[in-house]
């Protein structure tokens, strides 16, 4: 009786470690790269264009406030980089590769950024894509942007090529105030989406500070929330 009760133990011992061999990475570990907008529309305006309220507060300090709310929180469990792009024109530059606890580091960045420039969008999440290494394990880029690609980009044309490199990475895309504006056209604004689709992620409108720290939560926060099933 006691050699069998030896046995059972041993034996569920060996599926439990089956279980756990076979248990794919969870996603709230996957790597992250955070694509953040310092163009110079960052600069002014607040969440609004017009409204009376413009020019109040600028746009990059209610994004500043967003994120201080949830990337310390982020940060304790998955690692987080940081690519920015705007200023100087079309520059796009890696300021921070996957990091753990990086919050700190993100927001005292983000916080020396003067917003200036067009809007690399497409070269941005093309370059976060290579420091995740996305052909060869998971990994997640969140683009947060207010405008529409300006430097001669496709982001949909981008989206399928690293959906047909490598369907592991997952990119989510945060408008800020984009609904019913746009520069470049409407269809800009629909290969922006694509680029999330593309790539088995959420592009998500925001219109607020709270409409953007939810956001963030939904994409670099854990556990995170998925729409790939949804048609």
């Amino acid at each position: 009786m006691k050699f069998a009760s030896v046995a059972l133990a041993g034996l569920l011992g060996c599926i439990a470690m089956l279980t756990c061999a076979e248990e794919p990475e969870h996603v709230c570990n996957q790597d992250a790269m955070l694509v953040f907008d310092a163009s110079g529309s960052m600069s002014g305006d607040g969440w609004g264009y017009g409204s009376e309220s413009a020019n109040t507060v600028p746009r990059i300090l209610k994004v500043l406030a967003a994120l201080g709310k949830v990337l310390p929180g982020i940060t304790r469990y998955r690692r987080v980089g940081l690519i920015t792009f705007g200023p100087n024109h079309c520059n796009v530059r890696l300021e921070l590769k996957p990091t753990e606890n990086s919050a700190s580091r993100i927001m005292s960045i983000v916080d020396a950024l003067i917003p200036a420039g067009q809007t690399p969008l497409t070269a941005a999440v093309a370059e976060a894509a290579q420091v995740l290494d996305f052909r060869e394990k998971p990994g997640v880029i969140v683009l947060l942007t207010d405008g529409e690609e300006t430097c001669g980009g496709n982001p949909c044309t981008l989206g399928k090529r690293l959906h047909a490199e490598a369907d592991q990475l997952t990119v989510h895309v945060i408008g800020i105030r984009v609904k019913g504006y746009t520069w470049m056209g409407e269809q800009s604004l629909l290969d922006t989406e694509c680029l999330a689709e593309q790539n088995g992620g959420l592009y998500i409108g925001v219109e607020s500070e709270d409409d953007l720290a939810k956001a963030l939560e939904r994409t670099l926060g854990c556990p995170m929330l998925s729409e790939r099933a949804l048609p």
